[in-house]
């Protein structure tokens, strides 16, 4: 399986990262995906891709991370997606759930990084949207493209929505949310093609039932991709198969 959103070269994991990259071994995680979130993250990135072969990088200014200088920091990720082992653009995207103080900040953030990916023919992005569906839809829809390619991670919008993101050309980003008891997001992908999801943790946050409380690490997309295969009633390992294919069909790995 491949997790293509985790951050497990954050703090978090400063104590037991070799116990946690082992866990990967043990439940078939063959590649993950690390997303870049600011300018200090950076080296953080690159140094678990050198240490870890399974790892790969993209680059990218979380939309939360956006403040006045965010040109200057754009200016310095830029040159990164030249780099080996960068296979996307991200974490970006719009974030309006804790407040709009740099609204219009991260759009012309989030532009830029769009921008970024036609400029290096449609390479992949993993965006972030966080109440913010309808600005974020505006973007894409001057981007002007006919297809996009990238995923929507941990989505969290409706039905339409989703079948509109599809039709569009992204993957939905599947996660710990999935579990929960209250969450909408097993009704929602019950009738949405398998084709159109690939798995991730978000590590160390949004941890599947029953770890949810806490820290989340990627051994965990088992319980992530078991759940998926209870809601549309086929196995494991078709949920394993078809969404590592997804994910290899979105990121061109090195």
């Amino acid at each position: 399986m491949i997790d293509t959103h985790t951050h497990i070269y954050g703090e978090e994991f400063d104590q037991d990262l070799q116990e946690v990259l082992q866990r990967c071994t043990q439940n078939n995680i063959t590649k993950i995906i690390l997303p870049n979130i600011d300018e200090a993250s950076i080296e953080q990135v690159f140094a678990l891709c050198e240490k870890d072969s399974r790892c790969f990088a993209l680059m990218g200014l979380y939309p939360g991370s956006v403040k006045e200088d965010f040109q200057t920091v754009l200016h310095k990720i830029r040159p990164l997606l030249d780099k080996e082992k960068v296979i996307g653009i991200g974490e970006i995207g719009l974030d309006f759930y804790w407040d709009r103080d740099f609204q219009q900040e991260q759009v012309e953030a989030f532009q830029t990084q769009l921008l970024w990916s036609k400029e290096k023919g449609n390479m992949p992005m993993s965006i972030h949207c966080r109440k913010a569906f309808d600005e974020a839809f505006q973007c894409l829809k001057n981007d002007n493209r006919a297809k996009f390619n990238g995923v929507f991670h941990c989505f969290s919008g409706d039905k339409a929505q989703a079948n509109k993101l599809i039709e569009m050309g992204f993957k939905l980003g599947i996660g710990g949310v999935v579990t929960f008891k209250n969450a909408h997001l097993a009704e929602i992908i019950k009738d949405l093609p398998l084709q159109s999801l690939v798995l991730e943790t978000d590590a160390p946050y949004l941890s599947p039932v029953p770890y949810r409380g806490k820290r989340n690490e990627p051994a965990y997309l088992k319980e992530i991709a078991q759940k998926i295969a209870d809601i549309k009633q086929i196995s494991f390992e078709q949920v394993a198969d078809i969404t590592t294919q997804n994910a290899s069909e979105v990121f061109c790995f090195n």
